[in-house]
């Protein structure tokens, strides 16, 4: 069931899967995405192998506070102090953090200016950000920007940026079906879809991927069209003792179809069973 919680002065909506008593699994998605893009699914699969899983919306998507389009009131190391308020909402010391994409940077912000909270992170479809790694495909189109008043046409949108993002395992009609729900859900689907690019993206105060100091795991799909695999691999390569899996076939993300390798990498990282 979707709880709201008051946490550093703004609302969090989350929903919890599992026994609590289990090690804790908070799942962080990436920019203008809600917790509905960790599939219930999926976090249900996460939890029978013996998880408490923890997946949430951040400020800006679902039905957690929102901030007119393109005024967000928030930084990047808010949303990293948003996910410590929440696991102290909910009564727990220390979680594993599995983040995607621009949430590996909260992820990284977590694991290094609040270390005692981490047991371990999943960074997924992430990048250190360097300026030597290669940019997205040429291949992938260009949308434009939506029509906010237009419902179809939004739903549209979202769903062509989905299929551009996560490649030849796109599956359309989960994905059609998820963005419906995302929108009609949503307290402002355009401040969703802008603020996390407007933010200030602030790193750690204290240092950067090398100074990670729990256990580390890189997921990233083969064929990424957004962030190349080489993004994923200079994650790996600047965190001391940092682990790549690498989802054949996969874009930006973890598509359905390959759900039970991501549940067994993150489960076996996190402590096995």
């Amino acid at each position: 069931m979707e709880t709201i919680y008051p946490v550093n002065g703004v609302e969090l909506c989350a929903e919890t899967f599992g026994d609590p008593a289990d090690p804790a699994v908070l799942l962080i998605h990436g920019a203008s995405a809600s917790m509905l893009w960790w599939p219930e699914q999926l976090c249900a699969q996460l939890a029978g192998r013996g998880r408490y899983v923890i997946r949430y919306d951040q400020r800006d998507t679902g039905r957690s506070t929102s901030y007119p389009p393109g005024r967000p009131g928030y930084s990047m190391r808010d949303l990293a102090a948003d996910a410590v308020g929440l696991l102290d909402a909910l009564g727990i010391d220390r979680a594993h953090v599995v983040a995607q994409s621009m949430s590996g940077g909260v992820a990284l912000v977590l694991g290094v200016d609040h270390p005692a909270r981490v047991a371990s992170v999943t960074f997924v479809s992430t990048s250190t950000g360097a300026d030597d790694l290669p940019p997205p495909s040429a291949d992938m189109p260009r949308l434009g920007s939506p029509d906010f008043a237009d419902r179809a046409a939004l739903e549209e949108y979202v769903v062509q940026s989905a299929a551009a993002e996560m490649g030849p395992l796109f599956d359309a009609g989960s994905t059609r079906d998820l963005v419906r729900r995302d929108i009609e859900r949503a307290r402002d689907f355009e401040a969703s879809l802008t603020n996390h690019f407007a933010m200030d993206f602030d790193g750690p105060v204290h240092g950067g991927f090398g100074d990670l100091s729990m256990p580390v795991l890189v997921i990233h799909g083969e064929l990424d069209p957004l962030l190349p695999l080489a993004h994923g691999e200079a994650v790996r390569d600047a965190v001391p003792g940092a682990s790549l899996v690498v989802l054949k076939g996969a874009g930006h993300g973890v598509p359905s179809k390959l759900w039970g390798e991501f549940v067994d990498a993150v489960i076996q990282h996190t402590g096995g069973r």
